[in-house]
């Protein structure tokens, strides 16, 4: 089901913030970790976006690519751990400046060290309104076996811009290896 992209007036929304969040090591084990541990014996999970142009895969933006061609989608910055309050890991969309080519935005997590979500704790993926700071969706990820999760998708129709949750989970570790995962939810 998608649901329309509007503030509480009805007027669409200008941008939306997708957030990651998982608590760190640190915090699992209730003590200070030596921080000598190896980066592998983290939690480090991964938000991307994913930018179609119909089945045409356009542009990525994720840790390693930090703002889209367009300068609409920017990635606020790679956390290696989950420490921190709240999310850890942030995409902001300006549903206004989005390339007219762009027709659908994916949004994914990865856990890069290859830990199942079962083993990352309180891990969760949400989509805001950032004006208000309302949830539009939010997804739970800890419970899921796999190590990669679709989240949802941003649709561009005719008038306004629609969000569909997808919520399934994928075996990747990294951005480049969700791709394949994403053709059943494309036009």
């Amino acid at each position: 089901m998608s649901v329309p992209l509007l503030d509480g007036d009805g007027a669409p929304l200008d941008c939306v913030e997708w957030a990651l969040g998982w608590d760190s090591l640190e915090s699992a084990l209730g003590v200070e970790v030596d921080p000598g541990v190896a980066v592998a014996n983290r939690f480090d999970v991964n938000l991307a976006a994913l930018m179609f142009s119909g089945e045409q895969l356009v542009d990525v933006v994720f840790h390693e690519h930090l703002m889209s061609a367009d300068g609409a989608v920017r990635h606020t910055g790679d956390n290696l751990t989950g420490e921190g309050v709240g999310a850890n890991e942030h995409i902001l969309v300006d549903l206004s400046r989005i390339s007219d080519a762009v027709t659908s935005i994916f949004f994914t997590a990865t856990s890069y060290t290859a830990m199942p979500f079962t083993e990352i704790p309180n891990s969760y993926c949400r989509v805001t309104d950032p004006t208000t700071l309302l949830d539009i969706a939010r997804y739970t990820l800890t419970g899921s076996s796999d190590t990669a999760f679709v989240v949802g998708k941003l649709t561009r129709t005719p008038v306004e811009w629609v969000f569909a949750g997808i919520g399934v989970g994928a075996p990747a570790t990294h951005v480049a290896e969700m791709v394949p995962y994403l053709a059943p939810y494309l036009p």
